[in-house]
């Protein structure tokens, strides 16, 4: 998510969209960014861990407790080089009171509504199959940021592993992602995969929840490669940046949190 409005912000900055190509070296980077980040969670269900972000710290802890949603980069600013690309990082939370791990479950698994409950920005969505405990689903994305628009069509798979009766966490990734080229012209056209202005180029995400204090917690750590961008532009575009990622994360925090509970909101 960090990764789309970055490159669209770089985008509307220049005035111009240029082409980019996802290179092997970059994409390596990135898988082994992926496998620190498996390994850090499985960290986190070790004897004596800390199993929530949230809990790291007890302020934010309490704010989260008390309603608030907490974002923050998970790594720098948000975002870190890689050969070629960058790759962002951010991280949220959310408290969703008198709920249950199966009433939020419901919600993240109904992957037909997802572009009822988190448009603008998710304007189609469909469960292809479920085999073996991994869903596979599709959904199209739509961000807009100033004169630009950035539309892709990813194919997705999820699964989720129960820790105890009351921890779980989700591994979320895309398998394919095509950029749509002139989205809402007539003559729109789907890109092949890993072509166009690499907006984004791989999407992974961590949710862990934990139901306690009367409700569950939520908590979305969305990991994105993007096309890299010249040092001098990005500390031009970074406020918007960090901005818009922030608001974009909150959103589908709180998109969920209504949809849980859309009587409570």
């Amino acid at each position: 998510m960090a990764g789309v409005t970055l490159v669209i912000c770089l985008t509307a900055f220049t005035g111009k969209a240029i082409a980019a190509e996802l290179k092997p070296r970059t994409l390596e980077a990135w898988q082994n960014y992926v496998v620190a980040a498996r390994k850090r969670m499985e960290a986190r269900l070790e004897p004596g861990a800390t199993f929530l972000w949230a809990d790291e710290d007890p302020k934010r802890a309490a704010r989260i407790k008390q309603g608030e949603i907490e974002v923050a980069p998970r790594i720098g600013h948000g975002w870190k080089s890689a050969p070629g690309g960058l790759i962002h990082d951010w991280i949220g939370a959310i408290f969703i009171p008198d709920a249950s791990l199966d009433d939020l479950s419901r919600v993240l698994e109904d992957y037909g509504r997802y572009k009822e409950v988190y448009k603008p920005v998710i304007v189609d969505s469909h469960l292809e199959r479920r085999v073996d405990g991994t869903e596979c689903f599709s959904m199209r994305w739509l961000k807009k940021a100033l004169f630009v628009t950035a539309a892709f069509d990813t194919q997705n798979e999820s699964r989720t592993y129960r820790v105890d009766a009351r921890r779980a966490y989700t591994i979320s990734q895309t398998i394919s992602l095509r950029e749509i080229q002139n989205y809402g012209k007539p003559d729109q056209r789907e890109l092949p995969p890993d072509e166009g202005n690499g907006f984004i180029w791989r999407l992974h995400v961590i949710d862990r929840y934990e139901e306690r204090d009367g409700g569950v917690y939520l908590e979305v750590e969305a990991m994105v490669l993007s096309r890299g961008i010249p040092a001098a532009l990005r500390f031009a575009v970074s406020p918007a940046v960090k901005d818009l990622s922030r608001d974009l994360l909150k959103m589908w925090l709180e998109a969920t949190r209504k949809a849980v509970h859309p009587k409570q909101t």
